[in-house]
């Protein structure tokens, strides 16, 4: 998430050279550099969840999954974000090893200091990749699970998971898996 912004303007060039050699991550909106915030254990184990049950289901069929360190581009908006988990099954993508411009899925895992945005701005932004299909928020003071799918008319349905439900589907990438193995070990906030 967003923490503070750097003074000055930076091309998408600038950014990129330095975001190799920085310690920290940030993300970019159209200039401005911003240090990203530190994460809760429940944050950290339920993306390293995911990513593991994503990472199994992909494999061999040539979609990537990708956790925390990899930057989603979004060109038209002069943007670069560090989404949660990312997946992409779009050849394009690899000509960029530092950057991926077409997901089809989109996870942010939620927090106080990022839930508002992720909701808001983030998602608005992402709404801009035209090969996105699914954006999902994961709720980490309770089992809550969003899912947006974005239907034949370019529209966004929202699909919540509860422990009622007992499992959730990643429909982008034809995944179904258990609330409890998406919060195994987690501590609620």
């Amino acid at each position: 998430m967003i923490a503070s912004p750097q003074p000055s303007y930076f091309t998408p060039e600038e950014y990129l050279e330095m975001e190799e050699q920085s310690p920290i991550k940030h993300e970019y909106i159209d200039g401005q550099i911003y240090a990203m915030a530190g994460v809760s254990d429940s944050h950290v184990t339920i993306a390293g969840n995911l990513f593991a049950l994503l990472r199994s289901h992909v494999r061999g069929s040539g979609c990537r999954v990708y956790i925390a360190d990899m930057k989603a581009r979004i060109e038209s908006l002069n943007r670069f974000y560090y989404p949660d988990i990312m997946v992409t099954c779009d050849e394009r993508d690899k000509q960029t090893p530092n950057y991926k411009r077409f997901p089809c899925l989109i996870v942010e895992v939620l927090s106080d200091s990022t839930e508002a945005f992720d909701r808001g701005d983030k998602f608005v932004d992402y709404q801009q990749l035209e090969t996105l299909q699914e954006y999902v928020l994961i709720n980490t003071k309770r089992q809550r699970v969003e899912c947006f799918r974005r239907n034949s008319e370019g529209l966004w349905v929202l699909q919540f998971y509860t422990p009622e439900q007992q499992i959730f589907q990643l429909k982008s990438v034809n995944f179904e898996g258990s609330l409890a193995a998406l919060y195994e070990d987690v501590t609620f906030e």
